[in-house]
């Protein structure tokens, strides 16, 4: 590499730490670590919602119920959820926070204020007072056994030893274009060694397409069937993005995977992707 090149990435990196410790400063508040489970085990599978995990949990269902499990989004809606009762649950999207007259929400809060296993519910920490107040509503005073872990959805980037302590103090994250990246992280707080990723086919070039009037669509396939109403939400969305401000946020998601890769290897975890097919090209590949 040219001195001329080492001066430019690192006053590249320079202006990016600048930023992360304005962000930091400004918008991290103290997080709270989920806790270990019950299941003895250092290793968890994290349980993204791409199409890919219909035919991992037929296989592996069986398997799924021994390991530690995280789950995200709108898994809570679907059968599985009860089935494979997973012990930690993560949602990141201020959607699911605002969005409660929405009736896919409100039936996540309601599932999640019932839930009838020990579980870990892991939001953002800025959210977590409308996360109590969602669970109480949603509960009708029921008393779930579920425990509430925070985290901040704070995404940075700079030099190295910046961000492992940003990341090592749950101050902030690899900027998180989705919710694998907290999942990821909030499997690192807990202290699993071992971190399987499935579902996570991020396969979202293949659904992107530009209609006649110049909107961008992107419908992104789940394991589940999304309702008409989630599906008119996802295409409104989009509505107003430029196509290449859509391919530079995932940029930014495959970026932050090769960041994640290298903090990981400076806490000796390992992350695989178990997921057939999948885009993400950071982690080594590793069947259940």
């Amino acid at each position: 590499m040219s001195t001329m090149m080492k001066v430019s990435e690192f006053v590249s990196r320079l202006g990016d730490s600048c930023k992360a410790v304005a962000k930091i400063v400004l918008l991290s508040r103290r997080a709270t670590a989920p806790r270990r489970c019950e299941k003895k085990s250092d290793k968890v599978v994290i349980l993204a919602n791409g199409p890919s995990l219909k035919t991992t949990i037929e296989q592996y269902g069986a398997k799924l119920l021994e390991l530690p499990t995280v789950a995200v989004n709108f898994m809570a809606n679907t059968p599985q959820f009860a089935e494979l009762r997973p012990d930690y649950y993560v949602l990141a999207d201020p959607h699911f926070f605002r969005g409660t007259e929405n009736e896919n929400v409100a039936s996540l809060w309601k599932a999640l204020a019932t839930v009838g296993w020990r579980m870990t519910l892991c939001v953002p920490a800025s959210e977590l007072a409308r996360s109590r107040d969602l669970l109480a509503r949603f509960g009708n005073g029921k008393s779930p056994e579920l425990q509430l872990a925070t985290f901040n959805f704070v995404g940075i980037e700079g030099f190295d030893w910046l961000e492992n302590m940003a990341y090592s103090s749950g101050r902030a994250m690899p900027r998180p274009r989705n919710v694998l990246i907290p999942a990821i992280m909030t499997a690192m707080a807990a202290g699993y060694r071992e971190i399987y990723l499935t579902g996570a086919d991020h396969s979202w070039l293949e659904t992107i397409r530009v209609t006649d009037a110049n909107n961008v669509v992107s419908v992104q396939p789940h394991f589940y069937a999304d309702s008409k109403t989630e599906l008119k939400r996802s295409e409104t969305e989009y509505r107003g993005y430029r196509l290449h401000d859509i391919l530079k946020s995932f940029y930014t998601a495959f970026r932050s995977y090769h960041r994640l890769a290298r903090y990981a290897a400076t806490r000796n975890v390992s992350i695989y992707n178990a997921t057939p097919s999948s885009y993400i090209d950071a982690f080594p590949r590793r069947g259940l």
